[in-house]
């Protein structure tokens, strides 16, 4: 089985504009109601896959509810911690001549609330793949994936993290499946602009040192390079298309490569569909559908 973890799930307002002006009144051009988070995504684009998933984190009050039944309607699993107060949060997602978020901040957690997942996850067993997706809420220690990875640790699960900085770094020592880095998230560990493929290597090839397993850097227009556990690299280029949302492919490319991995256990066409599967979100006003990835795998 596979599960994702979203620490503060999000029901994603998106509007469409032809034009945002601020302290004026403003008429959608277009809008829809998304289920968010970058677990959440995770999980969608691995249905879409064929790939069942179960969905954990935390929800609270009527946002919470109507989050838990949209997921539900679109035939995810879910497992979540109810929280006793506060509200799940509401995103304003903005699609005008440029991209604009208002992001909420979510329910408070507390380490009660926390035990109930350890709890949950502690079911989690041998040959599952486990994805930790996003930044940790501020009323959450900065080391709650160590916690999470140390407490797994022994149990031959796949842990996959997309995180950055401290947050990516400090969970190598456990070993982790995937991460996903974007080149500037890469170049932020080390303090360095990266600008060649040869220069990507050398840092992806640090963080295996350091015990990340699989590297996979993406970088948007440009393609995506993998570093396999093998220390061979592949690089993919970027399938041809317009740019419409950036929100989601990056979580669209793990649930691909995750995908073409566990369908396959080959690394290259791990690396196409989570090519295509991050590509087709970027090219679409939501989550990638199977048809669209599966037209631009064709093309990869």
């Amino acid at each position: 089985m596979i599960y994702t973890v979203t620490f503060n799930p999000a029901i994603d307002y998106v509007v469409r504009l032809g034009a945002l002006t601020p302290g004026a009144i403003n008429r959608n051009q277009f809008e829809d109601y998304q289920c968010g988070g970058k677990g959440i995504n995770v999980s969608n684009v691995l249905r879409a896959l064929g790939f069942d998933t179960v969905a954990l984190g935390f929800i609270a009050g009527f946002m919470g509810d109507g989050l838990e039944k949209g997921l539900n309607a679109m035939g995810l699993k879910t497992d979540f911690v109810r929280l006793p107060e506060g509200q799940t949060r509401v995103n304003v997602k903005i699609k005008a001549a440029e991209e604009t978020e208002i992001n909420g901040i979510g329910p408070n957690i507390t380490d009660a609330d926390m035990q109930k997942l350890y709890a949950k996850l502690d079911a989690v067993g041998a040959d599952d793949t486990l994805v930790l997706s996003g930044s940790i809420p501020s009323c959450l220690p900065g080391d709650t994936y160590e916690k999470i990875m140390a407490r797994l640790e022994g149990k031959n699960l796949r842990i996959a993290v997309d995180a950055t900085k401290d947050l990516l770094a400090n969970v190598l020592k456990y070993h982790p499946f995937l991460i996903k880095p974007n080149n500037h998230e890469l170049g932020e560990i080390f303090g360095r602009v990266l600008n060649t493929d040869g220069e990507i290597i050398e840092c992806a090839a640090e963080l295996q040192k350091r015990g990340g397993r699989n590297i996979l850097v993406s970088m948007a227009g440009d393609g995506a390079l993998l570093l396999d556990e093998g220390g061979k690299s592949h690089r993919i280029g970027c399938p041809k298309g317009k740019v419409m949302n950036s929100v989601g492919a990056g979580d669209s490319m793990v649930a691909g490569f995750l995908a073409g991995y566990l369908k396959t256990g080959d690394y290259e066409y791990a690396l196409k569909l989570g090519t295509a599967a991050g590509s087709a979100t970027a090219f679409s006003i939501g989550l990638a559908t199977r048809p669209q990835i599966e037209e631009l795998l064709a093309t990869l």
